[in-house]
């Protein structure tokens, strides 16, 4: 049953190398597998992956990819940037961040993009 399935996430990337880079040394997720196509599979934790393939540029997403739940966002923030991320703010009708945080009802949230363009987000669940 797909209930019970673990999920990999697959994210389109241009160079695959500098993105191993990213998601291994700078988010520190363990390199799980590599495709014999080349993709490039990473522990996400809780059985589930995220997964690069090859794909031309400009094949990313103008909108959020994946989510990675965190107790401590604050905490999330200070390591991923002490690692090299760089935060997106906005000051949007309907969302804006303070100090790289949105406020959304029960929950805070902080996005952020990797080396190929892909959308990114932490977020703590607060209520």
């Amino acid at each position: 049953m797909l209930t019970k399935a673990m999920t990999t996430t697959m994210l389109p990337v241009s160079d695959m190398e500098r993105a191993a880079r990213f998601y291994g040394d700078t988010l520190g997720l363990h390199a799980k597998a590599t495709g014999a196509d080349g993709s490039r599979i990473f522990d996400a934790g809780n059985g589930d992956a995220i997964g690069l393939m090859d794909a031309e540029p400009g094949a990313q997403s103008a909108h959020t990819v994946l989510s990675f739940e965190v107790s401590d966002i604050a905490g999330e923030i200070r390591d991923l940037e002490g690692r090299g991320v760089r935060f997106a703010d906005y000051d949007l009708p309907g969302l804006k961040t303070v100090d790289h945080v949105a406020e959304m009802g029960s929950e805070k949230a902080a996005w952020f993009s990797d080396t190929e363009g892909n959308i990114l987000c932490i977020h703590e669940v607060t209520g």
